[in-house]
């Protein structure tokens, strides 16, 4: 568990005072074309600015560029936008740039109709084109979309999308794609590497006010489609190179929106002032996976992959580790995301994610992994079976889970370091394929194909040293791959619900990664100076600031004003 020491609190109070006369312009460093903004801390006249922290990035560069960057704090939140939004809290699709849509009944496209009167923030129309070539970006620069055969502007404000094949959950996928202006992107002669220093999007805040390092300022559209619903002055955004900063400037009541994990929350944070502060973990989230680099023996041997697997506490990883906030996963992969598609039967009969020292042990043995004199477990080689979990340092929580999980492993006589270091680099071997085991966040959608197709599906295996952004575990399996097809082809739900049942116990058969836990949707907020937020009672939207329904939020919200 993350503690706080008198070092990293003095460090952490220094810090703050830097990005606070950082963000001000108080060291003359930086860009600040818009002016002198009211600072974070004004008073409450409505011109406050809404204040988040990042709690995995210690610096920013200005890279707004939506398809290459698009983790950027509040690039795909608040300056680009999709056709229609899906909120999981709820279970509702809004409609957003797209006013309505309809798919063709043997699932071999859809048909998307745009709203009027949406403006780019510089003043020009929103139009069909816009869409035809984000499409085509997105496909170019991030890959996927596969079943996409082409994106065609019927007229200003209808586009067509024919696939290739049968693909039910297609209109999902694409109804949530961010959208980027065709007469600005066009432009660009390596979009990949276009830093896009001062975006024109259609978001509620676009506006680069002021940018520095450690800070940076969103300000309205000007041209904004619902300007009635743009209540904030403002968003600023602070850099912290870990938990434990952003953490104590949430305590000290020092921003508004903390979408990080808070250790004892009810007492670091919300105790402080439990007349306006609350926090709300959805278990909407994405399925938290233990991953082995299947390129590499003896994780390409599903039964070693499954002692691991039930070497592991799932209570202790989520009560200690995770502080209690989740609840341990089940052999079906599912996150409470998708509890309606879940197969309670399977379920409820799982074995290799539930612990059992006894049964991991023989199936190493049968693995040939087997116990040396000094209770170590070594390969048939006769070199010892250690192997590293990678995560970024600044996830203290994720941290934690590996601790919990060398400790565990330690129990069955297999070596599991935690090698915990920049995100950056973490991320770099996981996309190129060097890492031994690591844990991962798998796909959100709304139904489990895309979860599926994640961790099974041949055609998401990319080599070792080819890049991925998908299946980093780079496992593969035909069986899925057909399965998926059925899927993607059937429109009745019945026969989608008979085949997600056949995909999960596949998933329980071969085991390509080992499900720890959902995770939580993360958010606490503070109501003194901004009201309006969603919660279990007023579920509008996740309180993420990472998700789609962020946008939801930020014209949600209302200052409050003294």
């Amino acid at each position: 568990m993350a503690r706080f020491t008198r070092l990293v609190r003095a460090g952490a109070l220094a810090l703050a005072a830097t990005l606070a006369l950082t963000a001000c312009g108080g060291n003359g460093e930086g860009d600040n074309k818009g002016g002198d903004t009211p600072p974070a801390s004004s008073g409450l006249d409505g011109s406050q600015l809404l204040t988040i922290p990042r709690e995995d990035t210690g610096t920013f560069d200005r890279n707004f560029n939506p398809f290459s960057n698009p983790d950027f704090p509040m690039t795909n939140q608040a300056i680009y936008e999709s056709m229609f939004i899906f909120n999981p809290a709820n279970g509702e699709v809004v409609p957003w740039l797209a006013t309505e849509w309809e798919s063709k009944e043997d699932g071999t496209g859809a048909t998307f109709t745009l709203r009027e009167g949406v403006k780019w923030s510089d003043g020009e129309p929103l139009v069909a084109d816009d869409v035809v070539l984000s499409f085509d970006l997105q496909k170019k620069l991030r890959g996927g979309y596969e079943w996409l055969e082409t994106v065609t502007a019927v007229d200003e404000k209808t586009v067509q999308f024919d696939f290739n094949q049968p693909f039910t959950p297609g209109l999902m996928d694409i109804g949530q794609q961010i959208i980027a202006p065709a007469h600005i992107w066009s432009k660009f002669e390596d979009p990949n590497k276009e830093t896009n220093a001062d975006p024109v999007g259609t978001g509620p805040y676009t506006q680069i006010t002021n940018f520095a390092a450690q800070s940076f300022d969103l300000g309205k559209n000007p041209n904004y489609w619902q300007p009635e619903k743009q209540k904030i002055e403002g968003i600023r955004v602070l850099a912290f190179a870990g938990n434990d900063g952003a953490n104590l400037a949430a305590a000290n009541g020092d921003v508004d929106w903390a979408p990080q994990f808070i250790p004892n929350i009810q007492q670091a944070f919300v105790d402080k002032d439990p007349d306006h502060r609350f926090y709300w973990f959805p278990q909407t989230g994405s399925m938290i996976q233990w991953m082995f680099n299947t390129t590499k023996a003896p994780f390409d041997d599903v039964r070693v992959r499954k002692a691991l697997s039930m070497a592991v506490d799932r209570d202790q990883v989520t009560a200690i580790g995770m502080q209690g906030y989740t609840s341990p996963a089940d052999c079906t992969g599912l996150s409470g995301l998708y509890d309606s598609w879940r197969d309670a039967t399977l379920a409820g009969s799982c074995d290799w994610t539930k612990r059992d020292l006894e049964a991991a042990g023989k199936l190493l043995d049968e693995a040939g992994i087997t116990l040396g004199a000094d209770g170590k477990r070594v390969l048939p080689d006769g070199s010892p079976f250690a192997f590293e979990y990678s995560v970024g340092s600044g996830s203290s929580d994720w941290v934690s889970v590996g601790n919990v999980i060398s400790q565990n492993l330690a129990e069955l006589g297999v070596t599991v370091t935690v090698g915990a270091r920049d995100w950056a680099e973490i991320v770099a071997g996981y996309e190129n394929g060097t890492f031994d085991s690591g844990i991962v966040w798998s796909a959100g959608a709304p139904t489990p194909w895309q979860y599926y197709r994640g961790v099974m599906s041949t055609e998401t295996v990319k080599a070792v040293n080819e890049q991925t952004f998908d299946n980093y575990h780079r496992y593969g399996s035909e069986k899925a791959d057909a399965l998926l097809k059925e899927f993607a082809a059937s429109p009745a739900e019945a026969d989608q619900k008979r085949v997600m049942n056949e995909l999960q116990a596949l998933f329980n058969e071969e085991a390509p990664v080992a499900p720890l836990f959902t995770g939580p949707e993360w958010g606490a907020a503070n109501t003194t100076r901004f009201t309006g937020w969603p919660n279990a009672e007023n579920p509008y939207a996740t309180l993420s600031t990472r998700s789609r329904t962020t946008v939801l939020v930020l014209t949600g919200l209302e200052p409050v004003v003294s």
